[in-house]
């Protein structure tokens, strides 16, 4: 069912011809563009930012993702190339673009390669991007079809004396499918073994953690419709809802916003609040049971990233409240924390030395259980067994350089928890933060965490 782009460019050739021949093999591609169009400026910005790193003489390549398969004649609808969007805002597959920033040929400086629309590609999959389209997009002025993508690439790599590809280079990144990054990398090293070849993901992961102006505006309008989400599900919480019925709650609030789930949202009622990361949604609340919400609306690819924990019978048990207000004193301290300079690693540690007195005040943990912890074991970890935080933005767990100091412009989320099998419950409070020159800001300062505030909410 799926025209997979080959292991080879030269298949480009043939696009169109190929094209034609699946009448009776369906593709299904949605349209993703739900947000609102977004000024060009950003992307152009974007780029500039990049350019400004690229050694002199330098060309750069950045593919789509694949339509990823499933069963039968299934597909996944497309996940945007986070790199690619940054770069172009485009969303459509199979679109390449080729960046030389000091070409002498001023057309050849950026090139957005597109599907070429056609009659055939109209009826069976719908919309594809004219070039006045792209440009209106992109602000790349030099849209080609797929089709001269071959004879381009060879224009530009005998010009070229430095080549920078792409790849997915996050830590904690499974890479098992090979990409149409990684086919590209593989053919133009067949090709051209004498290049010299550079990273390009390090260069993109320095210039996506400091968000814009305008980034902040979209990912501001994804925590606004965020918050919505959950004060209609915190008001339609009660004994005998099941967490599938508050999961469609958070999707009415999300679609009709132009959003959808930044990632499968967490639904977690009684002993599932416990389970990290649960995903089965499909058990029926009682009263008596903490319900945990691990949620955030994506706009325009930005995500958001909520956890609150409420009572299903809309008030806290003192006990309930106890380790609820523990957790919310380590969050505050730790976004107070987040300030320009300070190590990851330090302010995680930091917030586990804190969880520590939490911990042993609320009768969890003893004091030998302090004074004999290992630095990579501490005595919190049998109940706050998680990270503090990471970076959000383009990806949930968006991509940047940890290991450096905080600085202004970064986007954290800053999410503690407690979880207390034996009692049946875990609470863990997530709210995403702003890295500023003047300290830290709650980007979702207006989202109801405090206990007396879910009560009154949920009262509603």
């Amino acid at each position: 069912m799926i025209l997979v782009y080959g292991p080879t460019l030269c298949e480009a050739k043939h696009r169109q011809t190929r094209v034609v021949r699946f009448p009776t093999r369906l593709r299904f591609i949605i349209n993703t563009m739900r947000h609102l169009h977004i000024d060009p400026k950003l992307f152009i910005q974007n780029r500039d930012r990049l350019k400004a790193r690229l050694m002199p003489g330098s060309l750069t390549f950045v593919n789509a993702n694949d339509i990823l398969p499933t069963n039968a004649d299934g597909t996944l609808l497309m996940q945007p190339n986070s790199d690619l969007f940054y770069l172009t805002g485009i969303e459509q597959e199979e679109s390449v673009l080729a960046l030389f920033p000091d070409h002498p040929d001023e057309s050849m400086r950026e090139i957005l390669f597109l599907r070429e629309p056609n009659e055939h590609l109209k009826v069976w999959e719908g919309h594809k991007h004219s070039r006045e389209q792209a440009i209106s997009i992109s602000g790349i002025r030099n849209i080609k079809w797929l089709s001269a993508l071959p004879t381009l690439i060879r224009q530009l790599m005998c010009d070229a004396d430095h080549v920078y590809l792409n790849s997915n280079e996050h830590k904690r990144a499974v890479v098992e499918v090979e990409s149409r990054d990684a086919r590209f990398i593989n053919h133009l090293r067949a090709h051209y073994p004498l290049h010299q070849y550079h990273r390009l993901s390090r260069i993109m992961h320095q210039i996506r953690s400091v968000k814009s102006d305008v980034e902040l505006n979209l990912l501001n309008r994804a925590i606004s419709v965020t918050k919505k989400g959950f004060e209609r599900v915190a008001k339609a919480t009660r004994q005998g809802v099941t967490e599938y019925e508050l999961e469609a709650e958070f999707i009415h609030e999300f679609t009709r916003n132009r959003c959808k789930f930044s990632y499968n949202p967490i639904i977690a009622a009684g002993e599932n609040s416990c389970i990290l990361h649960y995903n089965q949604n499909d058990q029926t609340l009682k009263n008596g049971d903490l319900l945990l919400l691990d949620v955030g609306a994506n706009y325009a690819n930005y995500n958001a990233d909520l956890t609150r924990t409420i009572p299903v019978s809309g008030k806290f048990t003192a006990r309930q409240r106890a380790v609820y207000e523990a957790v919310l004193r380590v969050q505050k301290a730790s976004i107070a924390g987040a300030v320009v300079g300070k190590l990851h690693k330090d302010w995680f540690k930091e917030s586990q030395e804190m969880m520590n007195q939490e911990l042993l005040q609320l009768g969890l943990i003893e004091q030998k259980d302090i004074d004999d912890q290992k630095p990579s074991e501490p005595a919190c970890r049998k109940y706050f067994m998680h990270g503090l935080g990471h970076v959000l933005g383009l990806d949930v767990h968006d991509v940047g350089l940890m290991h450096e100091p905080f600085a202004p412009g970064w986007v954290l989320t800053v999410e503690p928890g407690i979880y207390i099998p034996k009692e049946g419950f875990g609470i863990r409070l997530e709210n995403n933060i702003l890295v500023t020159e003047n300290g830290p800001m709650d980007l979702m300062a207006d989202i109801a965490i405090e206990p007396d505030d879910i009560e009154a909410l949920m009262a509603q």
